[in-house]
This record gives C-alpha cells, structure tokens and sequence, in this order.
C-alpha cells in the first residue's frame, strides 16, 4: 500500500512539475514571438540607427526570457537564445548597415531555431531528465512542491474558465464589426499583452492571464485575415 502511495504521488509531481515548465516554456517562447517582430522590423529598415534600435529591443527581450528557460529545462532552447543574444549585441555595435543587416540576418534564423526548439519541447526532453525533480528524494519537500503547483493549476483553470468570455465576445466582433477596426481592436489588445509578459516581476497569475489572452487574439486575428483582400 505504501509503495502505490508512493508510486502516485511521484506520478503527480512529474505530471505538476512539467505542467510548471511547460508554461514556462510558453512564456518564453512568447518573448521569442516578440524578439522576431522587432527582428523583422529592422530587417525592414533601412537606417542603421532604427536596425540598431529595433535590435536592442530584440535583445532585451531575450535577456529577459533568460530565468523563463532554466525553468523551462529546454538546454537546446537556451543554447541557441544565447548565441542570438550575442549576435544581436554585434548588431547593436555594428557600424555599417551592411555590417548590421548580416547580423540580424543570423539572429531570425536562431530565433526561428528557438521558436521551432521549444515548440517541440516535449518531444525531445524528458521531465524525468530536469533537476527539479531531485527533490523527489525528500518526502516534506515533494509534498509542499505538489501543493505550490496544485494551487498553480488552479489558479490557470481559473482564468481558462474567465476568459472563455473574452473569447466569446472576441469573436462576435471578428463576425459583426468592419474589418480594419476589428484588426486594429485586436492588435491593440495583442500588442498589450506582449508588452506585459516582458515587464520584470511580474506575477504569475498576469502573466498566465496575458499569454492566454494573446493566443485567443491571435486566433482571432488568423479569423479576420487580411483585410485587402476583402471587399
């Protein structure tokens, strides 16, 4: 009997643990989302001041996705985020445009890397490989991690369940409002969140409750599409 006591509360703090990550994993992958945006954006440039500018905000972006990946536990991940962050701070010091361009070239193809990486996270990693469960060897130390991240997952059901509201009315709007003012809705609300998510200290309730509101905008905007091409 003891041994299926055991056996069961191991299986739940692998399965809390690698929920915990896996959101973690998200939340990087998030500030990875935004990082290419701007990344993009001075690729797109055609002064090296506003390439520069754009790079030092890709690059903070990423300094502060740094504490996400070691919760993570993706070292393939972390790996190639680290390398762009030192290409990007070439590109922040480069002198030429033609110098910059070559730089920032590099860093969207290791942000895609990391974007590809952690999207497939759970495939290549196995939770029983991450340091946090080395605790499992202490019993008061398993069963306070097991309840800290229960009340987590409580608290993420939660705000599942209070956005479903926002979904439904997010997507009344895709279908009853004009088109260029319901993109401009949404990517007001989308451009929102993903400043939240790269504010520091940040709690972990916000920042659940931004990166899902950012994914059901996204979807709504994939709803919407192209306004241009619509009469």
């Amino acid at each position: 009997m003891k041994k299926s006591i055991f056996f069961f509360c191991a299986l739940a703090l692998l399965s809390l643990s690698s929920f915990g990550m896996n959101v973690e994993c998200e939340y990087a992958n998030s500030n990875m989302g935004y990082a290419k945006s701007q990344i993009s954006a001075a690729l797109l440039t055609q002064d090296i001041n506003q390439a520069r500018f754009y790079a030092y905000k890709a690059l903070s972006a990423l300094e502060k996705s740094k504490n996400q990946l070691n919760v993570c536990g993706c070292k393939y991940a972390k790996e190639s985020m680290l390398e762009n962050m030192e290409v990007l701070s070439l590109a922040t010091k480069s002198t030429t445009l033609e110098g910059t361009i070559t730089y920032l070239n590099k860093s969207i193809e290791l942000t895609n890397n990391t974007i590809l990486v952690l999207e497939s996270h759970d495939t290549h990693e196995s939770a029983y490989g991450n340091d946090a469960l080395s605790l499992n060897t202490n019993s008061d130390v398993k069963n306070t991690t097991v309840k800290t991240n229960s009340n987590k997952k409580d608290l993420f059901k939660t705000i599942d369940n209070s956005l479903e509201k926002y979904r439904i009315s997010l997507d009344k709007v895709v279908q009853s409002v004009n088109c260029k003012d319901a993109t401009a809705f949404a990517t007001r609300i989308y451009d929102e969140c993903e400043a939240q998510l790269l504010k520091p200290n940040i709690s972990e309730g916000s920042k659940y409750y931004n990166l899902r509101t950012k994914e059901i905008t996204q979807e709504a905007l994939n709803k919407i599409g192209n306004c241009s091409t619509k009469n």
